[in-house]
């Protein structure tokens, strides 16, 4: 079976629901089974999202990815650079 992927609303639901399980006193073990996902997923899940509102997570997942173009743009340019100066150097 393959893997799903959970959006972070769905993930924050999920840590929702396992707390109120777990405040009727259900096991970690058994209120995982319940949403479907293994203890390290929701340990996991825990680490990453635990103390996140909705709206929190959505913009934590955005700077994310705004992060990463940013940092392979700056690469793509220090690559070009050094590729300009070697060039104007005459020594391609």
């Amino acid at each position: 079976m393959g893997r799903k992927r959970r959006t972070a609303e769905e993930i924050i639901g999920h840590l929702r629901e396992v707390e109120v399980r777990l405040a009727k006193g259900e096991t970690i073990g058994i209120a995982c089974r319940a949403i479907g996902v293994t203890e390290q997923t929701y340990y996991r899940w825990r680490r990453e999202y635990g103390g996140l509102k909705v709206d929190q997570a959505k913009r934590l997942k955005e700077l994310e990815k705004e992060n990463q173009r940013l940092r392979k743009a700056v690469s793509d340019l220090t690559l070009d650079k050094l590729i300009l100066s070697e060039a104007a150097k005459g020594n391609f």
